[in-house]
C-alpha cells in the first residue's frame, strides 16, 4: 500500500514508478520478459519534446530508443545521456514488498528498477521536460538512448547499437549515465562518488573433462570431473589479486586522503577504501582484479560420474590487463581445466578532471553547496562499454543525494530495492542544471 506523501505526485517520481511496473526482466543468454513496452512508451515521452525518437531492435521485443535534442551552443561536442530499460529478476517470495508494485514506503519507492536503473530514466526524462518546458534548449546538443539487454552485457542493446547504427552517436565524444553521481558518508562527510572509468569484464567458463563411470567405483580424485573442477575453483578463489593503482584510482585515493586527513605513504589503499562506509565493497573491488565463480553445472544422474564439469567465472579485470589476467587465470587453474570465453568487453578510463567533471561539482554545489567529488573506477560495467568502442569517453552521474544510513550500494541487484523520494527530485534538478549548462 503506497502511504500519503508530499512528493508522491512529483513528475519523477511518478514517471520511476510507471517504469518500475513495466516488467522488463532479464535473465541473460536470450531469457527476457523483453523491453518493448518500456522503450515504446519512453518514445513516446520523447516525442513530445519535439523529437522523433528512433527505436530498433536487436531481436523481438529487445527494444533501444535513441533520440537527438538540439543545444544552444553547436560549437559543442554533443552528449550522450543514456539509461537502460531492463532489469535483473526478482523473486517476490524474498521480498517485503511487490516488486514490480512500486510501492510508496517510509519515504522511499520500492520496486526492482528503483536504483538500477529506471530511477535516472525518469530523471533524463523529467529534466528535459522542465528544460523544454521553459523554453530553452540544453547547453549542446544531446543524444538520449535507452537501451536494452544491459544487464547481460548489452549483447542486444548498446553493444549491438554501436556495431550496427553507429551513426546513432555522430558527433558525441562524452556520455553519462548510471553508477555515480551519488553520496556516500567518509568519516562523517557527505561526498559524492563520480564514475570515471570501469574494470573491463570477462565472463568465462571453466570445464574439467575426464572419463564418465559408474559413480560407485574407486575413482581418483584426478579422473573425476567434478573433483577437479572443485580443486580449480578453490585454486583461483584463493588467489590474492594484487592492489594495482592507476589514473582513476590514484585519484580516488588523494580524494580520500584530503577528506580523511590520511596520508597515502602511512595508509594502504585498503584501509583507505574501507572509510568508504557502505561504499568500501565497491571501492575496494577497483582496486584489484577480481575473479568469482556464479554458476556450476555438472552431472544428470546420481550414480553417474559425469564426463564434464563446468562453473562460470565473472572476471573484471583492471582496463588494459585482460590478456595477462586471463594468461594469469590459465597458470592458476592448470592444464587439466579448459577455459572458454563466453563474453568479453573491454574496460574504459575518461579524464578524471576536466570540464565535464567540473561541471558535474558545480551542478552538485547549487544544491549542496558544500559538495565534494570522489572519482572512481566502477568494478562493474555499465553501457558506457560499448559507447568507448566509438571513442566517447563515459561517466557515471546519476546524482542522488542520500540519507547516511541508507545502505545504496546494496540496492544494485538487491533484494527491497528503493531509493529516496527526496533524493530523486535533488537528482531531477542537479541533472537539469548540469544539462542546461554543460
Amino acid at each position: 500500500m503506497t502511504e500519503e506523501h508530499p512528493l508522491t505526485s512529483d513528475p519523477t517520481v511518478s514517471l520511476t514508478r510507471e517504469l518500475i511496473r513495466i516488467d522488463t526482466q532479464n535473465w541473460g543468454n536470450g531469457k527476457s520478459s523483453g523491453e518493448r513496452e518500456a522503450a515504446e512508451y519512453l518514445a513516446e515521452r520523447l516525442r513530445a519534446l519535439n523529437t522523433e525518437p528512433v527505436l530498433f531492435e536487436s531481436e523481438t521485443n529487445r527494444t533501444s530508443v535513441v533520440a537527438r535534442i538540439p543545444g544552444r551552443n553547436p560549437d559543442k561536442p554533443a552528449l550522450v545521456v543514456h539509461g537502460h530499460t531492463d532489469v535483473v529478476p526478482a523473486d517476490a517470495s524474498n521480498w517485503s514488498v511487490d516488486p514490480f508494485a512500486a510501492e510508496v514506503r517510509d519515504g522511499c519507492i520500492w520496486g526492482r528498477g528503483a536504483v538500477d536503473m529506471k530511477n535516472m530514466d525518469a530523471m533524463i526524462v523529467t529534466a528535459l521536460d522542465n528544460i523544454i518546458a521553459s523554453g530553452e534548449l540544453p547547453e549542446r546538443e544531446l543524444i538520449v538512448a535507452f537501451f536494452a539487454d544491459e544487464e547481460d552485457g548489452g549483447k542486444l542493446g548498446a553493444h549491438w547499437a554501436v556495431d550496427n547504427k553507429p551513426e546513432l552517436f555522430a558527433g558525441a565524444t562524452e556520455a553519462i549515465s548510471e553508477v555515480g553521481g551519488y553520496s556516500i558518508n567518509i568519516d562523517g562527510q557527505r561526498a559524492y562518488l563520480l564514475q570515471t572509468g570501469e574494470k573491463a569484464m570477462i565472463w568465462l567458463r571453466l570445464r574439467a573433462r575426464r572419463p564418465s563411470g559408474h559413480g560407485s567405483k574407486v575413482v581418483p580424485t584426478s579422473d573425476n570431473s567434478i573433483s577437479e573442477l572443485a580443486r580449480a575453483i578453490v585454486r583461483l578463489t584463493e588467489h590474492e589479486w594484487p592492489v594495482q593503482l592507476n589514473e582513476t584510482s590514484t585519484e580516488m585515493i588523494d580524494a580520500l586522503c584530503e577528506l580523511t586527513g590520511a596520508d597515502a605513504e602511512q595508509v594502504s589503499p585498503d584501509e583507505l577504501a574501507l572509510r568508504g562506509g557502505f561504499a568500501a565493497a565497491w571501492l575496494r573491488a577497483s582496486l584489484r582484479t577480481t575473479a568469482n565463480p556464479t554458476m556450476l553445472d555438472g552431472g544428470y544422474k546420481h550414480n553417474v560420474i559425469p564426463e564434464t564439469a563446468s562453473v562460470a567465472i565473472d572476471v573484471r579485470p583492471l582496463p588494459g590487463e585482460e590478456d595477462a589476467v586471463l594468461e594469469q587465470i590459465r597458470e592458476i587453474v592448470g592444464d587439466g581445466i579448459d577455459v572458454e570465453i563466453d563474453w568479453q568487453a573491454i574496460g574504459a578510463q575518461a579524464p578524471s578532471t576536466g570540464p565535464l567533471v567540473d561541471a558535474s561539482l558545480a551542478s552538485l554545489r547549487e544544491y549542496d553547496p558544500e559538495a565534494k567529488i570522489i572519482p572512481y573506477l566502477l568494478p562493474a560495467g555499465t553501457d558506457n562499454k560499448s559507447l568507448a568502442r566509438l571513442g566517447i569517453n563515459g561517466y557515471g552521474f546519476a546524482p542522488l543525494q542520500l540519507p547516511a544510513e541508507l545502505n545504496f550500494p546494496a540496492m544494485f541487484h538487491g533484494v527491497d530495492e528503493r531509493v529516496p523520494l527526496e533524493s530523486l527530485v535533488f537528482g531531477r534538478q542537479v541533472l537539469e542544471h548540469f544539462l542546461r549548462t554543460y
